[in-house]
């Protein structure tokens, strides 16, 4: 089965609104002209962007979330719900990013009713697992990863599952310049989709998108692309030049 093919920047946060503006417009001129193949570009901004961005960037680029509430409206002072984020054109939210998980304590339970919402005011989540590095030393890092599929979205039913996306990041590769090799990569995402296999079934399996995460950019993007269960990235600090970035989109472009 053909799964979609998607490489999502996650921008952080970073950009004042005149350089958010400015760095998406390069963006979408470049993937407009350079982009071949059926393959989804996706720019993740901070809130103050969206509305603006997805006004922008039209088929040719795709707007998402870094993060939404759990709840569906009510007294969360400086919280932004699923409906506020889809309301301005957004189609993608991140969730359970290692970030969000590190420093502000987000729980796989938590993280399930975060899918949950964002599936209701139809979100395509970008469901982000990982572990660190003591994890991968220890040996422990596939029970780490089964552990949060299964509290965080395989308590989703098979149609509902159908409609996320799993991003794959080892926590030890973000942000410090060293990079799962492409076959510890693919290694990863085959027991994800192995897992997903069993708790589903093959088809669904087959039809998830997995991407990668961590320290992704042009260089090494062809090899990782190249493995059979990666279907894509999950792009940081790349994502904040438009070269870099629409080069790793045109990766799919072969």
């Amino acid at each position: 089965m053909t799964r979609k093919k998607i490489v999502a920047g996650n921008w952080k946060m970073n950009l004042d609104y005149a350089e958010g503006i400015s760095l998406f417009s390069e963006i979408v001129n470049i993937v407009r002209d350079e982009k071949k193949g059926d393959q989804l570009a996706v720019i993740c901004a901070p809130f103050i962007h969206l509305n603006s961005l997805a006004k922008l960037g039209g088929d040719t680029v795709k707007i998402g979330a870094q993060n939404c509430h759990q709840n569906e409206s009510g007294a969360y002072t400086g919280e932004t719900s699923a409906k506020m984020i889809k309301s301005v054109g957004c189609e993608y939210v991140i969730i359970g990013h290692s970030e969000r998980r590190q420093y502000f304590a987000e729980s796989d339970e938590l993280l399930a009713q975060k899918t949950v919402i964002a599936l209701q005011n139809g979100l395509t989540p970008l469901f982000c697992i990982g572990e660190t590095l003591d994890e991968r030393n220890n040996g422990t890092y596939f029970e780490v990863l089964k552990s949060q599929l299964t509290n965080g979205v395989f308590g989703l039913n098979a149609e509902d599952f159908a409609k996320i996306v799993i991003a794959y990041e080892p926590v030890w590769a973000i942000g410090t310049g060293l990079t799962a090799t492409a076959e510890q990569a693919q290694e990863v995402h085959a027991f994800i989709r192995k897992e997903i296999a069993a708790k589903y079934d093959a088809s669904v399996a087959d039809a998830t998108s997995i991407l990668y995460g961590g320290s992704c950019n042009p260089k090494n993007a062809a090899e990782l692309f190249a493995q059979a269960d990666i279907d894509g990235g999950l792009i940081g600090g790349a994502s904040l030049k438009s070269r870099d970035f629409a080069d790793i989109v045109k990766t799919f472009n072969a």
